[in-house]
């Protein structure tokens, strides 16, 4: 599969996830971005297209903003979604990983407003919440909602197996790079001394037993998209 074939099918995806939320009662609106932190992760496709998009938009001088983070303490994953479903699966100790909010706002935020709302990854679509944040200090998400995120998650790393996971800032500074953005799309890139990990494919799904049938129209929704030809 083709990089912009699978760009196809990670909107497609988007819009599974936006019609799912869409019933949902929520508190989330423009400029609440009590959640909005340097924490959030994403897929090299995620990053890939989000770097198109800075490039295309004459965004470019944003890669220069996300740079000057990189010294800064942030969230950096261990392990996939699906590696962490193939843990769990097997009943074997998960990783320990540490994450604070606290450790400060998402680079792109300018005035509590993202700037690159439309093209956002899927770790801020899927940080919803039905009170405000603000209020709280915390998203309260059902628990039907995370997995539902789970799944998603586990879909848009699948699609893109041949690529890699980070935080939101390690990813797009590989993806600032011409020369890493033609070797992502030919499945040749390379990421040593980087802290992105390797993606890897669906070998069991996170849905616990209590959420099988919710979950299900989210499924045959997923399973539906149609690869478009070349």
């Amino acid at each position: 599969m083709d990089v912009n074939t699978k760009l196809v099918v990670l909107d497609k995806i988007y819009r599974v996830y936006d019609d799912f939320t869409g019933k949902l009662d929520l508190a989330c609106q423009k400029y609440c971005a009590h959640c909005c932190t340097c924490n959030v992760t994403l897929t090299t496709l995620e990053g890939y297209r989000i770097a198109r998009h800075l490039i295309s938009s004459g965004q470019s001088s944003l890669f220069e903003k996300l740079q000057a983070v990189l010294s800064s303490k942030r969230f950096q994953p261990v392990v996939t979604t699906n590696k962490l479903a193939e843990l769990c699966a097997l009943g074997k100790d998960l990783p320990l990983e540490s994450s604070d909010p606290a450790w400060g706002p998402c680079p792109l935020l300018k005035n509590d407003e993202c700037l690159i709302y439309l093209q956002r990854p899927f770790g801020c679509r899927c940080m919803v919440s039905k009170h405000n944040c603000r209020e709280t200090g915390y998203a309260d998400m059902d628990t039907l909602v995370l997995t539902v995120n789970n799944v998603c998650l586990q879909y848009m790393e699948h699609i893109d197996a041949h690529g890699f996971t980070g935080n939101l800032s390690d990813v797009l500074d590989v993806m600032a790079k011409e020369q890493n953005r033609q070797h992502y799309k030919s499945n040749k890139l390379k990421v040593a001394g980087t802290s992105l990990i390797a993606n890897r494919p669906i070998k069991v799904l996170m849905i616990p037993p209590e959420h099988r049938h919710e979950v299900k129209p989210i499924l045959d929704a997923l399973n539906r998209i149609q690869v478009p030809m070349k």
